[in-house]
């Protein structure tokens, strides 16, 4: 089980550590791990694919389109242009896991 430190949730620098003990690698080698595991997510969302963890979720790309918006301070309808968006649904045993 992981214990979250502060109470407030968990950084990177936390996480690597937790990798660190709970694998009995080195610091040095979780970094890597961790660095690896968020570069091959990213590169495979950047040519469009999912990244499917069987129990732990999905991370995705979702397209938005184009709309019209407010500036808020002058009231002035302003073009919002279309954009990607990283998404993550979690799994099914993630969500069992935290209720």
């Amino acid at each position: 089980m992981v214990e979250i430190i502060g109470g407030y949730g968990m950084n990177k620098q936390e996480l690597i550590a937790t990798v660190a003990d709970s694998s009995g690698l080195v610091r040095g080698d979780a970094v890597k791990a961790v660095d690896a595991v968020f570069e091959a997510i990213t590169a495979a969302l950047k040519k469009g694919d999912e990244v499917r963890l069987v129990g732990f979720g999905t991370f995705s790309v979702s397209k938005r389109k184009a709309s019209t918006g407010r500036n808020p301070r002058t009231g002035e309808p302003m073009t919002i242009k279309a954009s990607s968006q990283p998404k993550f649904k979690p799994g099914k045993l993630l969500k069992d896991s935290v209720n």
